[in-house]
């Protein structure tokens, strides 16, 4: 009888979490169309929301149909998917590693992206087509994840030693992107200053197609480590215990996030502290169960670097804001109070 009612118990709670997960999905979903109408909408030039569903597909006025189609799909749909794929990379760290500063941009992942792609505009800017941006900004984020791992590493690698590397390198390689910006041609370093801020202007569908395949293709291979991912929040023990090979596993999981914001910031730049915030809000709604925590972040990341673009695209007519100025905005006290919380936390 005891066990059937704790059966009946654990049926009813998880029942509850996915009518919560399924509320905060619709609930996100309904943001995520609005901020998409708002920003096809809104510009230099005001478009009714009647007519931008006319322009979408080539009716109408053929000004709106040019600065729908061509200039403001494209770059939404950017802005949306590097939010994505920040905060799944961000939610993958903090789960592995167990720390909830963990972002991509605090432990040196996205520095690492930023001397690829930085060295790839200076050096290569005509050499090699701009297809391959992406690659190098994955090389990139890969060797500073390496070399993270490697000076991590002592019998495995613990994850509290491996956010203190992680924010060391970052400084590190900081100082390797501006040694590089000084040392550099005048046209490449000023396009480079303006890549770092982390911006989407000038997107376009070249640039959809370079980012969409990363990205749905990373996040179909973390669907399969999902279960993988729960297990590490237990602890390395008791995931050893459970017959996981911990550090295994760590360590293509890291690679996932490495691939998922070096393919972000090679489109986006440095768009600071998404990776960080997006896991946070999502656990807020719907828990730390991995299945339901990656859509939800996926959804939150993208919605908020929209909302980010395009209130920087609008709000300073007839100037274009980088959209990473805001997130910085908004991450960098969010971060400071993590700290705090945290403070007493070894």
């Amino acid at each position: 009888m005891k066990q059937a009612a704790g059966t009946w118990k654990a049926g009813s709670r998880s029942n509850r979490y996915r009518r919560k997960t399924l509320r905060a999905a619709l609930l996100l979903l309904a943001a995520a169309a609005i901020v998409l109408v708002a920003n096809l909408a809104m510009g230099e030039q005001v478009i009714k929301p009647s007519s931008v569903w006319s322009a979408l597909f080539g009716r109408g006025n053929p000004d709106h149909v040019l600065i729908v189609q061509s200039l403001r799909a494209p770059r939404v749909i950017v802005a949306f998917l590097v939010g994505a794929s920040l905060a799944v990379a961000g939610a993958i760290l903090q789960s592995v590693i167990r720390n909830p500063l963990a972002a991509p941009d605090v432990v040196g992942i996205t520095g690492g992206a930023s001397v690829g792609a930085v060295a790839f505009i200076t050096y290569m800017p005509s050499a090699v087509s701009i297809h391959f941006l992406p690659v190098a900004s994955i090389i990139g984020a890969l060797g500073a994840s390496l070399l993270i791992y490697f000076i991590a590493w002592k019998n495995g690698v613990n994850p509290f030693r491996l956010v203190l590397v992680g924010i060391g390198i970052a400084s590190l390689l900081s100082a390797v992107t501006t040694f590089m910006l000084v040392f550099s041609p005048a046209y490449s370093a000023s396009s480079s200053y303006i890549w770092l801020t982390g911006t989407v202007y000038g997107s376009t569908w070249t640039y959809v197609w370079n980012l969409f395949p990363w990205t749905v293709v990373l996040m179909g291979i973390l669907f399969f480590y999902t279960r993988q991912m729960n297990i590490q929040l237990l602890g390395d023990e008791l995931a050893i215990g459970l017959g996981s090979s911990v550090q295994r596993h760590r360590f293509i999981l890291i690679l996932i996030s490495v691939g998922l914001a070096g393919s972000a910031v090679a489109i986006g730049g440095v768009i600071g502290f998404v990776g960080l915030i997006a896991p946070h809000a999502a656990r807020r709604m719907v828990g730390p169960v991995v299945s339901r925590l990656i859509p939800i972040s996926a959804l939150i990341g993208g919605i908020t670097v929209a909302l980010a673009d395009l209130i920087a695209r609008t709000a300073f007519l007839p100037l274009d804001i980088p959209v990473g100025v805001f997130t910085s905005g908004i991450g960098a006290p969010f971060f400071i109070y993590l700290l705090y919380r945290t403070r007493n936390n070894r």
